[in-house]
């Protein structure tokens, strides 16, 4: 019975396991298998580059070229959207020293009509002196035609009547000649009247000279004023316009990178940072090395033998630590307040305000005008700088148009009054390239 049994129990296996492949390969829902269909063409490609499952993806020479091409454009876009920013600040760095410059102008305007006012009154008090002089001199004129009248001395007569009857002290002056013809006596007394009216004469001539250089000068004062504060609107409407453009530039920069504006802002702020320190060691490395061959030549002239050289220039006036301590003291308490042109204080101050009230509490009076601090304080160099000297720029790199300036506190730092809208604060020596002028005052 088994052995009948065996042959029927392996056909029934068998036809079980052949059954297996085909019902994994079929549809998990029940019902009659469709019949199969005919292999149809391969599949066409995707045109968009994407492979079918289980294939791997490779671009195509066309979406590799517009890849580059791209790269490229956005490489552009972002070289040329930096220089852009780079040229934004450039020009409010220009603005920002043209107004400066003319700060200074009008400082300097303002101190030739303060001296043309003094010379004025000095001026008119002379020509009120040689007026008295030459009234107390014609009042003995007078006496002394009197006595001569008295005596009837005629050529004295003619001569002091000739002086007497003259129109002012200028044709006084020109009838001198008749005074020839009278005695010693009466010759002194005429020489008198004739010097101090001619005197008088030109001590008038020079007060009226005074006036009007006076009010030319108050014109200037005007003039400059009206200068400075047109520079100054031209410079904070640029500063507006370059934060706008700014603004844009960093917000384009953005998309081309596909990060964001405060991203972008971050990374130029770093740069521009970079880029001053940059600046600012090579400026000081220029003057090191300035100073290190002014010091070789110096070397090479002292052993050379003197033969109708030149005087040597005069050693820096001697440095006072209590003096330059209370200059550094008294603008070091003042950084943070506003810059305010032509101030003096106390609210605000302009460059050469606060080097002059520095030092004016240090014991030294210096004016309200860089260039004239420069006059008023003794050339130094580098080497020689000490706490509470003062450093200078210029644009032409003449003294006469210094048009900033700044108080030393050592280390290569300074303590400036920089330009409307920045505080007043304590920045790198260099931080406007190499000062062309160093002084103690």
């Amino acid at each position: 019975m088994a052995r009948r049994l065996l042959p029927t129990l392996l056909l029934s296996l068998t036809a079980l396991l052949g059954l297996l492949p085909a019902a994994a390969a079929a549809p998990a829902e029940p019902g009659p298998s469709a019949p199969a269909e005919p292999p149809g063409p391969p599949p066409a490609p995707d045109p968009s580059g994407a492979a079918a499952a289980g294939e791997q993806a490779y671009p195509s020479a066309g979406e590799i070229d517009r890849a580059r091409t791209e790269a490229d454009r956005r490489a552009g876009t972002v070289t040329a959207i930096e220089a852009g920013l780079t040229a934004a600040k450039a020009e409010t760095d220009r603005a920002a020293r043209t107004a400066e410059e003319a700060v200074e102008a009008y400082n300097g305007a303002q101190l030739s009509l303060t001296r043309a006012r003094a010379e004025e009154s000095a001026a008119a008090a002379r020509a009120a002196a040689a007026e008295a002089e030459r009234a107390a001199a014609a009042e003995e004129a007078a006496a002394l035609a009197a006595e001569t009248y008295r005596q009837g001395a005629g050529a004295e007569l003619s001569a002091i009547n000739a002086l007497l009857g003259a129109h002012g002290p200028r044709e006084a002056g020109d009838r001198a000649a008749v005074i020839g013809v009278a005695s010693d006596r009466t010759r002194q007394i005429l020489d008198a009247a004739v010097s101090t009216a001619a005197g008088a004469s030109r001590a008038s001539a020079a007060a009226h000279a005074a006036t009007g250089a006076a009010e030319r000068a108050a014109a200037e004062v005007g003039a400059a004023r009206a200068r400075a504060e047109a520079r100054l609107t031209d410079q904070q409407n640029q500063v507006t316009a370059t934060g706008l453009r700014r603004e844009q530039l960093l917000a384009e920069l953005a998309a081309a990178r596909s990060t964001t504006v405060e991203l972008e802002r971050q990374r130029r702020e770093a740069l521009e940072a970079i880029a001053a320190r940059e600046a600012e060691a090579r400026a000081a490395s220029e003057r090191a090395a300035a100073e290190a061959a002014g010091k070789a030549a110096a070397d090479a002239a002292r052993t050379l033998p003197p033969a109708g050289s030149a005087a040597a220039p005069p050693p820096p006036r001697s440095w006072s630590a209590e003096g330059a301590a209370a200059a550094i003291a008294f603008a070091r308490a003042r950084i943070g307040l506003p810059y305010v042109w032509g101030g003096e204080g106390p609210g605000g101050y302009d460059c050469s305000g606060l080097t002059m009230m520095a030092w004016r509490e240090g014991g030294k009076r210096l004016n309200h005008f860089a260039a004239d601090q420069y006059a008023q304080s003794t050339p130094v160099t580098y080497r020689q700088l000490r706490p509470g000297d003062l450093v200078f720029w210029s644009t032409t790199g003449r003294a006469a148009d210094i048009h900033h300036v700044g108080l030393y506190i050592g280390d290569d730092q300074m303590i400036e009054a920089p330009r409307a809208g920045v505080p007043i604060k304590q920045a790198s020596l260099w931080i406007m390239g190499t000062p062309d002028f160093y002084a103690r005052p």
